[in-house]
């Protein structure tokens, strides 16, 4: 699966979150937000820090999706609706041109 991204709004960096999510090595998707995903991804790896306690048994894990969006409340208005898709759509919405 390539990484996709969607731009959903342009702010500045410092108002600028992302979406992202990750498919897991049990084959799972996870889904979050943070300001710098590079960093996160590498904590869900077990590095630099603490990821989730559902991606630390489930390592490695893959960033296979990113979105931006402006402000932490719509980021995370986002990541509830990516939540409650069903893992054929969440599929769908990772493979989608």
């Amino acid at each position: 699966m390539r990484l996709k991204e969607k731009a959903t709004g342009r702010a500045p960096a410092a108002e600028r979150w992302t979406v992202y999510m990750l498919r897991c090595a049990d084959g799972t998707y996870y889904t979050g937000v943070a300001r710098d995903p590079a960093r996160r991804l590498s904590e869900h790896n077990g590095t630099g820090g603490r990821g989730a306690r559902y991606t630390r048994a489930r390592q490695p894990v893959q960033m296979v999706y990113t979105e931006t969006a402006r402000g932490r409340s719509r980021a995370q208005r986002r990541e509830a609706a990516i939540k409650k898709l069903s893992r054929a759509q969440k599929i769908r919405l990772v493979s989608h041109d």
